[in-house]
């Protein structure tokens, strides 16, 4: 064994000059793997350490929390609806009614503005917002709720956007685009083509309904063409309830097409010109702006960053095309 002092011990002093050497070898070797273990040891904490730095640097937002945000002075409450609006993404019914309800309930939140940017998504999640938002109007009448258009607001996102009191908008921002769709492939075709023959076995004569390798028959077509306009007069009804008189009909307004900012405000289906600054200056009068958007925790920013619901998709994707987006 070494010595407190990691000095190899004395060799005896009557040993042979080789032995004593001998030993001193064997000692000194000793004593250098052990601090070369020792080395090593402290290089691989320090490079799991920087690892678990870098990991929680690139999951966590350092920045201030909404909670830690809110309260205080008179302020405009800000809720951001970036993205496809979906059951598990960021823009889901549940995030941005959590969002909406913490920002209304604050008693210092003098206004609230939805700053929309989105495609559309879930017919689903943008109802159960539209709700939300309605429900709270009526429960907070005296606290203005506006939407503010950033590059898009299409679909699902003009779908919540209609339940705001007004809806403002870039000149250059696209908005519309009221309709459902329902999308996929059939294969049917080329599988003739090669020879390949399809065995699905249902129980139940229309389970195998959009099933790429299938054809599709007439009723099941008119099925799915009824189920879709049902949805579309859903929507229909949506707008005309948010924009009342306002809104220009005309045989284009609900067949999905989009509109520039400028074109949307002369068919009434937008309001101004503005941004969120603007509406929080001049139309609320609290130019201090709070974040009121729910983010992602810690387990969700790290499954996000390093893809552990990629094992997800396959499913998420499958219950899309079978539930129908408006988009």
């Amino acid at each position: 064994m070494d010595s407190p002092d990691n000095t190899p011990p004395n060799p005896p002093r009557n040993a042979p000059d080789w032995e004593r050497k001998t030993l001193e070898k064997l000692a000194f070797a000793a004593l250098n793997e052990q601090r070369a273990r020792r080395r090593w040891g402290i290089f691989f904490k320090l490079a799991g350490f920087l690892y678990l730095l870098v990991v929680l640097v690139a999951v966590v937002d350092w920045s201030p929390s909404g909670d830690a945000k809110r309260g205080g002075p008179r302020h405009t409450a800000l809720i951001n609806v970036y993205g496809v609006i979906e059951a598990n993404g960021d823009v889901s019914a549940d995030k941005i009614s959590t969002a909406l309800r913490a920002a209304f309930e604050d008693k210092n939140t003098a206004g609230v503005v939805l700053r929309i940017n989105s495609p559309g998504g879930s017919p689903v999640q943008s109802g159960i917002i539209f709700d939300e938002m309605r429900r709270l109007k009526a429960k907070y009448p005296d606290t203005p709720l506006y939407a503010v258009v950033e590059d898009l607001c299409a679909s699902g996102g003009y779908y919540i956007a209609a339940g705001a009191d007004k809806i403002y908008v870039d000149k250059a921002s696209l908005v519309g685009s009221i309709g459902v769709l329902m999308n996929g492939f059939g294969f049917t075709g080329a599988m003739e083509k090669v020879g390949v023959e399809r065995r699905l076995m249902t129980a139940g004569a229309n389970k195998g309904l959009l099933d790429p390798f299938s054809p599709i028959t007439p009723e099941q077509k008119a099925h799915v063409q009824t189920m879709l306009d049902e949805l579309h007069q859903q929507f229909i009804t949506v707008v005309r309830t948010g924009r009342g008189e306002r809104l220009k009909e005309t045989p284009e307004t609900f067949s999905g097409l989009i509109w520039s900012g400028e074109q949307g405000i002369k068919m009434g289906l937008v309001d101004e010109l503005g941004t969120v600054d603007f509406v929080a200056r001049e139309v609320i009068k609290a130019e201090k702006l709070v974040d009121y958007s729910v983010k992602q925790n810690l387990a969700e920013r790290f499954a996000k960053r390093f893809g552990a619901d990629a094992a997800t998709g396959f499913g998420r994707g499958l219950l899309e095309e079978m539930s129908g987006q408006v988009r």
